[in-house]
């Protein structure tokens, strides 16, 4: 049984409690391409930070971010120290292939 194609947008909503909420797609979409840049401005690949183990780092920079509505955003110290772990991660990872 083959396994079902990685969904970002569908994984977070469903991090969100909003799985079959797809009012809300244009509201998250943004916020998950913010995060995933975020990402790849720390150095990780746009391929990878589109995958399943990134789901739950980009659903928590999106929930942060996302606040509903407070107006008051920012990403918490565990998305930065989560995101900072796999840049360097990534960056070990890389290097040990050069």
């Amino acid at each position: 049984m083959s396994e079902m194609p990685f969904d970002m947008l569908e994984h977070v909503k469903a991090s969100l409690g909003q799985a079959g909420n797809d009012y809300i797609n244009p509201v998250l979409q943004p916020y998950i391409d913010e995060v995933r840049e975020y990402l790849q401005d720390a150095g990780i690949p746009e391929s990878v930070t589109n995958t399943r183990p990134f789901g739950g780092i980009v659903a928590r920079g999106v929930a942060d971010l996302w606040n509903y509505g407070a107006g008051d955003a920012a990403l918490s110290p565990y998305f930065h120290e989560r995101a900072a772990q796999l840049a360097l991660k990534w960056g070990v990872m890389t290097n040990e292939q050069t």
